[in-house]
């Protein structure tokens, strides 16, 4: 097996079925806080620019990834919410943070499974709090797949043009993800200081 020391280089190792599987792991199975979810889409798209992946199936297979991870987190919510609601209150588990979380999804729910998938780790935990919360699944899964799309179409499109563009700026790019990634959560860290 090849030595694997980037992550285009583990992208081109491991193809569409490795894109699915981190994109899915990451709203699915509540693992956005060690996986490479936006720096993966624009690394997707810079190796489909040269030609390595097809743009198509790769915006294809990292949407329904989204989609199905969204929905796997939903239905573990509601799941939980099950196990809340039997459960009896405790010094670290009350009634009324379940009946709150329902509340702001009541009101803001449709915003906040759209604009999780743009927010490292929050969108590891949108899905399922919408499904604790009972969320219509019609409604969420109107957002997320809209959400989903958006994300995916942004990120790749990002990486495939900067390189057709700009083939020399290739050799930054991982300099250029990290910066994204501080900018994108610096940003969000600074607005939920102002909301507190």
């Amino acid at each position: 097996m090849q030595e694997i020391h980037t992550l285009e280089e583990l992208v081109i190792w491991g193809g569409y079925a490795l894109l699915f599987a981190i994109v899915f792991a990451e709203t699915g199975l509540f693992a956005g806080f060690f996986l490479p979810g936006d720096s993966l889409l624009i690394t997707a798209g810079l190796i489909a620019a040269s030609g390595q992946l097809d743009l198509a199936l790769v915006i294809a297979t990292l949407c329904f990834g989204a989609i199905i991870g969204d929905s796997t987190g939903y239905f573990i919510g509601t799941q939980l919410q099950r196990a809340f609601l039997d459960k009896p209150e405790s010094r670290f588990f009350r009634k009324e943070h379940l009946d709150k979380t329902e509340r702001f999804y009541a009101k803001h729910g449709s915003k906040a499974v759209f604009l999780a998938r743009f927010v490292p780790v929050v969108r590891s935990f949108a899905a399922t709090l919408a499904g604790v919360a009972g969320m219509p699944y019609q409604v969420f899964l109107f957002y997320s797949v809209s959400g989903s799309i958006v994300w995916v179409l942004c990120f790749t499109s990002i990486g495939y043009f900067l390189a057709a563009l700009f083939p020399d700026l290739v050799d930054f790019v991982h300099y250029i993800i990290l910066a994204g990634i501080v900018i994108i959560i610096a940003n969000s860290l600074k607005h939920l200081r102002k909301k507190a």
